[in-house]
């Protein structure tokens, strides 16, 4: 696979070495891709995601990390050097459920309840939400991470929603209803320069994403509860299938990247691809600007417009 690490990316593997041990199989209709560390799934109706592992970023500076299976549930602590521990819940399908720091003290902060369902959800986690109305200038809801100055790249990280946030969203809803994740303000990495089928991050690349780690740092210092979702795109070179690995590897490899180098606490990101589905450049052909990476802040969705996270219905507390 090549040798050596940059931003958690194998150097000189690219998406052709993971096509090479992807396995498809059909269950329930739908069709399932999987490779060693996410697996793709197209739906009867074509819709097709990739689900990744977001526990692979929180291995780094672990000091010792511990897995066990409460009920139908499994559960990871991941322990720090200073003590304090980072616990993930994860439901029998493979779902995050709950993440939780707890402090050496004891002390617990919740960070994701995704297993708060709303009243006005329907089923699934698909939201067929209207696209929402955006009432300001568009270099300030789509910003350009290369031409803002620090202060807008923080400023557009703890921005409210652009329309008023009537209900909490799952973090599934989240990640794969556009229209949903719409409603926050954006910040296109576009200081990174992905090689096509590659998600390795240069290190002379890295350097470029001090103002967004300082924003992140800064943002979650003054709440410790915010969730940042990276997003992974490419362009439309190649299959779909490709492209959804390709652009979730990204994501993750930025987070990686801004865990590893700038600090940036891992529990506090969240990453997922998207493939070639939202171009930005309208080309069927090769495009550096397509092939990017997003990151916005989701907490206002988690939390129904609320900037701090509510504590779990009653029975949902997480097991110690």
């Amino acid at each position: 696979m090549g040798a050596g690490v940059v931003a958690g990316a194998v150097i000189g593997a690219t998406i052709a070495d993971y096509r090479n041990q992807r396995r498809e199989s059909v269950e329930g209709g739908r069709t399932v891709y999987t490779e060693p560390d996410r697996i793709i799934i197209r739906d009867p109706g074509g819709q097709t995601y990739v689900r990744g592992n977001d526990l692979y970023r929180f291995r780094y500076g672990a000091r010792d990390i511990r897995t066990e299976t409460v009920g139908a549930d499994t559960r990871t602590v991941v322990i720090r050097p200073d003590g304090s521990e980072i616990i993930t819940v994860v439901g029998q399908d493979g779902r995050l459920l709950r993440r939780i720091r707890r402090d050496p003290a004891g002390r617990e902060l919740v960070i994701i309840d995704n297993s708060y369902r709303d009243p006005q959800s329907v089923g699934g986690f698909y939201v067929d939400a209207p696209p929402p109305v955006v009432n300001m200038p568009y270099d300030r809801y789509i910003v350009d991470a290369q031409e803002a100055s620090p202060d807008v790249i923080y400023e557009t990280m703890v921005a409210p929603p652009v329309q008023r946030i009537n209900r909490r969203y799952t973090l599934d809803e989240i990640r794969y209803s556009p229209n949903v994740r719409m409603q926050m303000p954006s910040i296109d990495l576009n200081t990174i320069n992905f090689e096509t089928g590659s998600w390795t991050i240069p290190p002379d690349q890295a350097a470029k994403l001090q103002s967004i780690a300082d924003g992140l740092n800064r943002a979650i210092q003054a709440n410790p509860r915010v969730v940042f979702l990276i997003e992974g795109h490419t362009d439309a070179v190649g299959n779909d299938v490709d492209n959804l690995s390709l652009s979730d590897r990204r994501a993750q490899s930025a987070a990686e990247l801004l865990t590893q180098q700038f600090g940036v606490p891992s529990e506090n990101l969240t990453s997922q691809g998207y493939g070639e589905q939202y171009l930005k450049e309208q080309t069927q052909g090769p495009s550096a600007i397509n092939r990017r990476v997003t990151v916005r802040n989701i907490t206002p969705l988690l939390n129904g417009g609320q900037a701090s996270l509510p504590p779990p219905p009653p029975g949902t507390a997480p097991p110690r």
